[in-house]
């Protein structure tokens, strides 16, 4: 059985997901299609606009055959340990490749880019450094330092997103060795960044736009996704009583800063070279996250990288938590949210082969990741009404769903 994987969101499933599952499906001559997802919380340190269980129901209806979750730990990163999280949690399930969509299209470029990459690694890292020191952001220290080793935007353009994340998934296989095939198809009509909907195939960040504007999914919005994503987003509405964006979470997250001392904030993951000062001297200020984000934001400090520290104050993630998923070689267990017969019949074969433990849910909490996707659930959870939450955090519990 060929067994394709593949690293999403889905913050919402839209037409340019279900497109990415059907072309994967060709390319990779797959019989099951496996997605890694990261969970409450995203890679841009955003909260999820609606929960993962929602999210998997809409993934299973358009052709996945089994989602997982990838750890919280991982999950709101930088592009090398998101990559780090979720390939090795599909070797574990045992995906004989990966496809992902890039602006390039083409993954011998991916593939010459790491030739080039780990031949000067060493003046990479070095030069990475140095324009760190001078106080650019990573992004723009990265580019820099890939020029500097001949990784020009003529051969592989990484400044752009998804072949940023993409070259990340392919430095994760070929570095160690993993028998994982890389594939790539080429992003089509929107950029992941695009703003405003422009078509039926429209980025999630233009899709969520509008959604928050117009408070309602308008026919504009519907255009843009499956009919099963229209009724997961209607239904999690109708039940939570909200789509999650950070203003959501700006009382809780201003308390916590509030009432933490400077230790205790130096002590959150990402909280560095004293940014603790700033984070605390502007909480005094401010009467909305984007407000407060504007007042600490700099070259360095960038939008989606404070977004990522909110998210690990919220969810009280310290720098001894995450030493956990920095020094493991792979991830310590695979959780299912969900997964259809095709999945479960594969997972029924593939389960006797794995070396990690398959988590069905939460109930037997002993692994320390498992710990901190807990409390990054209750986080996500903790704006809603207290029956609400109780309701939503149970399903934390109950075990994957079966499509």
């Amino acid at each position: 059985m060929e067994v394709c994987g593949l690293i999403v969101e889905y913050n919402p499933f839209h037409n340019g997901h279900l497109y990415h599952i059907q072309e994967a499906k060709k390319v990779a001559k797959a019989d099951c299609i496996i997605a890694v997802m990261s969970g409450s919380f995203l890679q841009r340190g955003e909260p999820a606009i609606i929960d993962k269980f929602h999210r998997t129901n809409a993934a299973l209806s358009a052709g996945i055959d089994i989602v997982l979750e990838l750890p919280y730990p991982y999950a709101v990163q930088s592009s090398d340990m998101f990559a780090k999280g979720s390939v090795h949690t599909l070797n574990e399930i045992g995906v004989s490749s990966i496809c992902f969509g890039s602006e390039s299209g083409d993954i011998s470029r991916f593939t010459k880019s790491y030739e080039t990459y780990n031949k000067h690694e060493t003046t990479f890292k070095e030069t990475l450094k140095s324009y760190l020191n001078q106080g650019l952001s990573f992004p723009e220290a990265s580019r820099k330092a890939y020029e500097k080793i001949g990784l020009t935007t003529t051969n592989m353009d990484l400044s752009k997103p998804n072949n940023i994340l993409g070259f990340s998934y392919v430095k994760t296989i070929l570095a160690n060795d993993l028998p994982i095939e890389p594939l790539t198809i080429t992003r089509t009509q929107s950029s992941y960044h695009d703003q405003t909907i422009t078509g039926a195939i429209a980025s999630a960040t233009s899709i969520r736009n509008q959604l928050f504007t117009d408070h309602a999914i308008s026919s504009e919005i519907k255009d843009t996704m499956p009919a099963e994503t229209l009724n997961q987003l209607q239904l999690y509405k109708h039940e939570a009583t909200t789509w999650h964006k950070w203003e959501c979470y700006f009382h809780l997250v201003h308390y916590r800063v509030l009432t933490m001392s400077l230790n205790e904030l130096a002590g959150i993951h990402g909280v560095d070279e004293g940014l603790e000062y700033r984070i605390k001297r502007t909480a005094n200020d401010v009467i909305s996250f984007e407000e407060w984000i504007e007042k600490i934001k700099t070259k360095r400090y960038t939008w989606t990288r404070l977004q990522r520290i909110f998210a690990h104050i919220l969810t009280n993630t310290t720098k001894a938590d995450m030493e956990v998923a920095k020094s493991s070689s792979s991830v310590p267990y695979v959780r299912i949210l969900g997964m259809t017969e095709i999945g479960q019949t594969y997972l029924n074969r593939q389960k006797k082969n794995m070396m990690v433990p398959l988590v069905a849910n939460l109930s037997r909490n002993t692994d320390p990741m498992l710990s901190m996707e807990e409390k990054a659930s209750r986080a996500y959870y903790s704006i809603l009404p207290a029956k609400k939450k109780r309701d939503f955090h149970k399903q934390e519990l109950q075990p994957p769903i079966l499509k």
